[in-house]
């Protein structure tokens, strides 16, 4: 027994550096996806959408605040591939940690469930998880580079509000993402898998097709995104929503399509309606339609045992009860 427990002890340090390992990881990777698309604002490079803040939500939600320290790890190697470690660069660090770990308790202050299957899971994700906790790194952030005389003061709230899109993008999109990855398991039901095609091919014509016209047709990635969520909720929702939005950031980046003769500030505030649209769309869509669906499975249910509870009161009235009454001639009767 006692080298029993010898051994779970070991292992608990060796489970959890694996898994602050397997965030930074994560997080890192994901860090320098976002950095490849960049917009500059005011002086300052900030990305559309920061995947990382989704990342560590995601993570936060899966394994809890153990996988913390992973966050800070993650974060600490973004900045030493960009700059120096300098007090400003931890202060940023510490910006960016905090505010993941501040969405995961407002989350689990309110119940938040990770299948999202409710519309109050939805909307606590949009509104705590990403516009209220990302309040904490976009502050940090664009304060730091105000007090160090990196940013002037008249740039501070357009560099601000960037800051804040973009980590609350990342939530938006790239977590309810990863939390649906997350409760795959084999075997996979492919029903419906005629429609799921054509949509996909669909999609994978149109949004390139509207994202990099100079006729502006972003809005026919609407239809597609409504569909894709009323017919297969948060896994055809969320997936559509993402790849439209980084076939958006893309266009917008590269100043091609709808985003060509705009300024840098116009790109940006275009790019962050539309991606902010095909995040709430897809992810209040999904979660209403999912609610809807598990709602009428109950209803079913309750009404399935009613009937065999009636039906097996029914059967036991007849076992116990008299037998039923028998003619005994012509307009008489004999009771059993």
């Amino acid at each position: 027994m006692a080298a029993v427990v010898g051994s779970q002890d070991l292992r608990a340090p060796v489970v959890h550096a694996l898994l602050t390992s397997a965030v930074a990881v994560c997080y890192y990777v994901s860090g320098q996806l976002g950095l490849l698309r960049e917009l500059v604002v005011e002086g300052a490079v900030v990305t559309p959408i920061w995947p990382p803040t989704g990342v560590s939500v995601a993570c936060l939600l899966l394994f809890g605040l153990r996988c913390w320290p992973g966050i800070a790890l993650g974060a600490f190697f973004i900045i030493l591939s960009l700059t120096s470690p300098s007090p400003s660069a931890l202060g940023v660090l510490a910006g960016n940690t905090a505010a993941p770990v501040a969405g995961y308790l407002l989350l689990r202050r309110v119940g938040f469930r990770t299948d999202l299957a409710r519309l109050r899971d939805g909307l606590a994700l949009v509104f705590l998880g990403a516009f209220t906790a990302m309040l904490i790194s976009s502050t940090v952030g664009a304060g730091l580079l105000l007090l160090t005389g990196r940013l002037a003061w008249e740039g501070f709230w357009a560099v601000w509000l960037a800051w804040w899109v973009g980590d609350a993008m990342g939530v938006l999109i790239v977590t309810p993402v990863l939390l649906l990855l997350a409760r795959i398991r084999p075997p996979l039901r492919l029903t419906r898998w005629r429609e799921a095609t054509g949509l996909a091919v669909i999609v994978c014509c149109v949004v390139p097709f509207a994202t990099h016209s100079r006729l502006s047709l972003l809005y026919l990635v609407y239809p597609l995104v409504i569909w894709a969520a009323l017919r297969f909720q948060l896994a055809g929702g969320m997936v559509c929503a993402l790849f439209a939005s980084v076939m958006a950031t893309v266009s917008a980046t590269d100043r091609v399509g709808p985003f060509e003769r705009l300024t840098r500030v116009e790109v940006l505030m275009k790019l962050q309606a539309f991606n902010g649209a095909m995040a709430l769309t897809a992810l209040i869509l999904s979660a209403v339609i999912t609610e809807q669906i598990n709602t009428r499975r109950s209803v079913e249910r309750a009404c399935q045992e009613l009937v065999e509870v009636l039906e097996h009161l029914t059967a036991g009235e007849a076992a116990d009860g008299r037998a039923p009454p028998q003619e005994d001639g012509p307009g008489r009767r004999r009771d059993g």
